[in-house]
C-alpha cells in the first residue's frame, strides 16, 4: 500500500501535485486501486480514491526529504491544511486537499493521519510488537477505517482493524525486502507470516459484521499472506485474489 516508510511507489520523487488522482493511485497504490474498482457508486469510488491519494502524499514525505526537519515541515503542512478548514478557512489549492475535503472525511482524522506519519521520519526499527501495531493502526488502519466509513457510514470501524493490520504487516515486510527495516530486528519472515495469519484469522470473524458495500476497503488484506512469501504477486494474481475476496466476503 508509501517512500522509506511505505510500499507506495518508493521510486516516485516528483513533488508536483497530481491532478488526476485516479491515475496517481493506480500507479502508486495498485492494490487499493484495484480493490476500489469493486465500488459500484462512482462518487463513493472517487471519494475513496481521494483518501488513498491523501495517504500516499503523507506516506511519501519521508522518502522525498534529505532530513527529518524538512519532513516535519511537509507533514505539518498537511496537518495544518486540515486544521485550517476545521477552523472555517478555505481549503488550500491542492487537488488532493480539495478532493479529500470535498469527500467529507472527518478533518480531525485526516490531521491525525498526517501526525502519525511523523514516525516515518525515524529510520530506526520499531522495538516491540506494540509499537508496530500502534503504527499500523494509525496509518493503514486509519485509511481502511475511513474508507469503510465512506462506503457505509454504519460500518463499525473496528471490523476492519485486523484486516488493516494484516495488510500493513505485509507492507512492512515488503519494505524490509526492499532494504528498509522498520520491523523489530529479530523478526524473521516466519514471525511476520505467523502474525499475518493471526490477524487474518481475527479479521475473518470481524468482517462478517461489515456491510457488503464497505468490504472493498478491507479487501487488500486478501493479499497479505501471499505478499509475505518468497515472490511478488503478478498483477493478474493480485486481481484474482481481490475478485475472490470481494465475491466471497473473505480475506
Amino acid at each position: 500500500m508509501t517512500t522509506p516508510m511505505t510500499t507506495l511507489d518508493v521510486t516516485h520523487r516528483n513533488n508536483a501535485p497530481d491532478t488526476d488522482l485516479d491515475a496517481l493511485v493506480r500507479r502508486v497504490d495498485p492494490d487499493r486501486w484495484l480493490a476500489s474498482r469493486f465500488i459500484a457508486d462512482p462518487k463513493a469510488r472517487a471519494d475513496v480514491i481521494a483518501l488513498y491519494a491523501f495517504n500516499y502524499e503523507l506516506a511519501r514525505v519521508a522518502g522525498g526529504v534529505s532530513n527529518a526537519l524538512m519532513g516535519e515541515i511537509r507533514l505539518t503542512w498537511w496537518r495544518e491544511a486540515m486544521d485550517e478548514i476545521a477552523a472555517g478557512q478555505p481549503a488550500r489549492r491542492h487537488p488532493t486537499v480539495e478532493a479529500v475535503v470535498a469527500a467529507g472525511y472527518p478533518l480531525s482524522a485526516l490531521a491525525e493521519m498526517a501526525e502519525a506519519r511523523m514516525a516515518d521520519l525515524d529510520a530506526a526499527p520499531f522495538e516491540t510488537e506494540a509499537q508496530v501495531l500502534a503504527y499500523l493502526d494509525a496509518t493503514a488502519g486509519a485509511v481502511t477505517m475511513l474508507a469503510a466509513w465512506r462506503l457505509d457510514p454504519k460500518a463499525d470501524p473496528h471490523a476492519v482493524q485486523e484486516a488493516a493490520r494484516a495488510y500493513g504487516l505485509a507492507g512492512l515486510w515488503r519494505l524490509k525486502r526492499a532494504g528498509v527495516q522498520r520491523l523489530p530486528a529479530d523478526w524473521t519472515q516466519g514471525d511476520v507470516r505467523r502474525r499475518v495469519d493471526a490477524a487474518l484469522g481475527k479479521a475473518r470473524g470481524a468482517l462478517k459484521a461489515l456491510p457488503i458495500a464497505a468490504f472493498p476497503a478491507a479487501a487488500p488484506a486478501a493479499l497479505a499472506k501471499a505478499q509475505t512469501g518468497e515472490r511478488e504477486l503478478s498483477p493478474f494474481e493480485t486481481q484474482l485474489r481481490l475478485t475472490w475476496a470481494v465475491a466471497t466476503g473473505r480475506v
